[in-house]
């Protein structure tokens, strides 16, 4: 059963508990823990270490439990949380640790490791280990070689089922999926894929290439991780395999793999959404000074940046004497065209993230932005001209209503076009953040606001 946060606190100060007396009791902790899930005891090993007195007790837990799960257990903790426990333990337990995670886990530890602490560890294991942690860890951060895991069930062609299936029994322990099967040729060159369903009510003396389907879904082992979610969200698949230029089998990326790249990438636009940069950890964990060091750039920059609106407002001061019902609309009107630039800009970017637009779409987009924005721009002014009317009379009304369409059609535009400029230039289309396209906005908006009360009081 999975624990809610209630029981997790309680779990918590039974550990505790136990382990501040004289003796604690192995066996006590090890039943206690036995009925615990990995996640829900990693979650509480990283409340532990984050408690700077607590790491003690975080060690203890891990030493009652097996090689195994406390290896599952370190799975789930984050990259500093893990840092700080192997650097309690000797080579000889952080090897221990390493030989029984998966693949993938194994390297994303082994990568964190300083260079060192690595080529100890290198030294002292086996050395197909150790080749194959190199291989794993030699593969550019953010790409399909990056994620993926060497742990999976391969099939040589020519095979009858009955010969699979005793080869599924033999690697199905160290497999990270059982479920999707793989099928090689003699050069290791990927030629078809099966479910383990499909094989198990096969014929026995049938052979893997007649039933196997050759119609593959695989990435090439340098696509980038965020491609790869997406094809594996799009096809629903268990793993989606990974090959080198040669066509042969490196890897596969899992399902869960895949989904926490996804959680990642878009937690990651959403922070450049927003102007942060992105956090080395949880918003909960990361430092405070780091935390004010993504976020403080930006918003230093967009100070400089309304100074522009300032400008604006400064030059149009003769008019704004003259009519002084217009400084109330100006907040109304440049947030109205900064909240609808920003709508634009993040219906945009989410767009190009799930690959349901790209660069190709921009001319559509633009025609259909154009309907729908000034069909908002109208819409929008004729709920604000009452109020102009009631404010300032029907010439400020009107002015106010000639604004509101103008600026909310020029923000949509601006907050639509500029996710695809970012990206004709390979820049990451979530810096056309709400902040960016709102401060855009405000100064522009100024400008118009003004230039259309000049052209039509003036003539008043």
């Amino acid at each position: 059963m999975a624990l809610n946060d209630e029981s997790l606190q309680e779990l918590k100060a039974e550990l505790l508990d136990e382990l501040v007396k004289d003796k604690p009791s192995k066996n006590l902790l090890s039943e206690r823990l036995a009925e615990v899930r990995s996640a829900d005891i990693g979650e509480v090993l990283e409340e532990l270490i984050e408690e700077d007195e607590e790491l003690p007790a975080a060690l203890a837990i891990l030493d009652v439990l097996s090689s195994e799960r406390a290896a599952n257990v370190l799975g789930y903790l984050p990259g500093e949380s893990q840092l700080e426990v192997v650097g309690e333990l000797s080579d000889t337990q952080v090897l221990k640790l390493l030989e029984e995670m998966g693949s993938d886990e194994r390297v994303d530890l082994f990568n964190l490791l300083d260079e060192d602490r690595r080529e100890a560890l290198l030294r002292r294991m086996a050395h197909q280990e150790r080749e194959d942690l190199k291989r794993l860890a030699s593969y550019q951060e953010g790409t399909a070689g990056a994620i993926m895991t060497s742990d999976y069930v391969a099939i040589a062609s020519g095979m009858t089922v009955s010969q699979a299936l005793m080869r599924v029994r033999q690697t199905a322990p160290d497999a990270e999926t059982v479920y999707q099967l793989y099928i090689l040729d003699s050069d290791g060159e990927l030629i078809g894929t099966m479910s383990l369903r499909q094989l198990i009510v096969a014929r026995p003396g049938a052979f893997v290439d007649d039933i196997m389907i050759k119609d593959v879904i695989s990435t090439a082992v340098d696509e980038e991780q965020e491609e790869v979610a997406r094809i594996v969200a799009r096809y629903d698949l268990l793993a989606l395999p990974v090959i080198d230029s040669d066509g042969r089998l490196v890897g596969i990326v899992t399902h869960d793999d895949a989904m926490d790249v996804a959680e990642s990438e878009a937690t990651e636009d959403f922070h450049k959404g927003m102007s942060i940069g992105q956090l080395e950890d949880g918003v909960s964990r990361v430092r405070l000074w780091s935390l004010y060091r993504k976020r403080v750039t930006w918003l230093v920059l967009l100070v400089f940046a309304n100074l522009f609106s300032g400008a604006g407002i400064a030059y149009f001061e003769d008019i704004i004497a003259a009519q002084v019902a217009l400084v109330f609309f100006l907040p109304l009107l440049i947030g109205s065209g900064g909240n609808a630039g920003a709508q634009a800009a993040t219906l945009m970017v989410r767009g190009m993230a799930t690959g349901d637009i790209g660069v190709k779409d921009w001319s559509k987009m633009l025609g259909r932005e154009l309907l729908v924005a000034g069909s908002l721009g109208l819409t929008m002014a004729i709920a604000v001209t009452p109020i102009g009317i009631f404010r300032g009379g029907e010439a400020v009304a009107m002015v106010v209503a000639l604004s509101m369409v103008t600026i909310v059609l020029f923000g949509s535009l601006i907050g639509m076009c500029l996710p695809f400029v970012l990206e004709r230039f390979k820049v990451d289309p979530a810096t056309a953040s709400a902040p960016l396209v709102t401060t855009l906005i405000d100064a522009t908006g100024v400008l118009i606001y003004f230039t259309i009360a000049t052209a039509i009081l003036s003539q008043l």
